[in-house]
């Protein structure tokens, strides 16, 4: 063995000791307990996103950012001749915009339940459920309250057992209004457990021929937003085909593309430079030394094929939820057209979609009705890996205009939903008044 040889071997060890260590943590009683008291205990949202305001660029830069060619939200002066009257954001946004909100904190006794609170536990995000109020035009500031909605155990065939948890969130804009309210659903699994399960350690990454890619690019090519021509309710019909949409090879450029987009994987924060040292000193469990003993963010699972197999058990990297909550959204926004507004989606990931893995989106109606004088259909997703498994699925209801009673109007904020939006505004700006005066 050569010199080389034998310090690439022990930098080998090193990584995986320090994976070892990493690894350990298990979900208690304890935890799963402590995680049920903090259900309903909702605060202010102090955390800063990449976009704490959205701009022209911003919200173009999003949607370029999963794939998103939609003119009504890369290109203004298109933008200005729709029904909207300029750009707006993919609602989806509302999910990375973020300006500290200040409010009043978490009782003692909750925040020491909040310390430590599953630590070194995996979490992987298996889908949420959106509703969105308003849209969100250049210029917008975005706040937003948080709490834990719920929390439910169940035994896993791939990790020992699980914890899902239900994190609400509503964000308001500089006004106060609520623009929508998401409520992300997130796997939390024993480390150690799915790595000796190593479910899916045989899965090989996908190779494609010519052939294959062409197939694919088939696809890309006749996708388009359905733009300025009204989708009118009235030839709508259940049991109509959406069509297909594509998503992949994927790429790590697709997850880099991501991240430039602006998910800010906030309050992790993947760093540079003298930015990542702090960012160790605040959580340095977040980092495990790489092969060559460097410290760097145990996110990189989604682009670390070592990493990915010996903490998680999965053989090759993989997306991020968010990232095909976003794919499906582009399915939606697409369909409905200039005209249009999705106000709901629901989407569950049920298979990682692995480096290599092409998706493939499609949709069907499965129902239609009038409410409060607006027009509505109810859609279902699935979304198919190059394999034929699905990977993920999702529900939406997308508002049209309708040729007897006109455009699209946007769905009422439930009472209680906007007076507790209007209360905690309230606060922060009272609060924000008070430290201006301090200053």
């Amino acid at each position: 063995m050569t010199t080389a040889q034998a310090e690439q071997q022990e930098k080998a060890v090193d990584l995986e000791q320090e994976v070892l260590k990493a690894s350990h943590a298990e979900i208690t009683d304890a935890d799963i307990e402590r995680a049920r008291a903090l259900v309903g205990a909702y605060t202010a949202n102090r955390e800063q996103q990449y976009v704490t305001t959205a701009s022209e660029d911003s919200i173009r830069n999003f949607a370029v950012g999963y794939g998103d060619d939609n003119p009504l939200f890369t290109d203004p002066d298109y933008a200005e001749q729709s029904p909207w009257g300029s750009q707006i954001a993919p609602p989806m946004m509302a999910a990375v915009i973020g300006k500290p909100m200040l409010g009043d904190p978490l009782p003692e006794e909750l925040k020491q339940l909040k310390k430590g609170l599953f630590k070194g536990i995996h979490v992987f995000v298996s889908g949420s459920e959106w509703d969105w109020y308003r849209p969100i035009r250049p210029g917008d500031t975005l706040y937003s309250f948080v709490g834990e909605d719920g929390v439910e155990v169940k035994p896993s065939e791939y990790a020992g057992r699980t914890v899902t948890k239900f994190l609400r969130t509503v964000k308001v804009n500089q006004n106060g209004e609520v623009v929508g309210v998401y409520r992300k659903r997130s796997i939390l699994s024993d480390r150690k457990a799915a790595k000796k399960k190593g479910k899916y350690t045989e899965l090989k990454a996908a190779v494609y021929s010519d052939e294959d890619l062409a197939k694919i690019d088939a696809v890309y090519a006749q996708e388009q937003p359905r733009g300025a021509a009204p989708r009118y309710w009235e030839d709508v019909q259940i049991g109509d085909s959406m069509g297909q949409m594509a998503k992949g090879p994927l790429t790590v450029t697709d997850i880099i593309v991501f991240h430039a987009g602006g998910y800010g994987f906030v309050p992790y924060a993947p760093t540079t430079g003298r930015l990542a040292w702090k960012n160790r000193q605040r959580i340095p469990g977040f980092y495990i030394k790489n092969s060559n003993g460097v410290p760097d963010v145990v996110q990189r699972v989604h682009w670390d094929q070592e990493l990915s197999l010996q903490t998680t058990g999965n053989p090759l990297p993989y997306d991020y939820g968010v990232m095909r909550e976003c794919w499906i959204h582009h399915f939606l926004t697409d369909w409905a057209g200039d005209h249009g507004w999705v106000e709901h989606q629901y989407d569950e990931v049920r298979r990682f979609n692995y480096l290599g893995d092409t998706q493939f989106i499609t949709g069907e109606v499965v129902g239609k009705r009038q409410e409060n004088g607006r027009c509505l259909v109810d859609v279902k997703v699935t979304v198919t890996s190059q394999r034929d498994e699905m990977t993920a699925i999702g529900e939406a209801t997308i508002a049209l205009p309708s040729r007897e009673l006109g455009a699209v109007s946007l769905p009422d904020v439930p009472q209680e939903l906007r007076e507790t939006a209007a209360r905690m505004f309230a606060r922060h700006q009272e609060l924000l008044k008070e430290k201006k005066r301090r200053s």
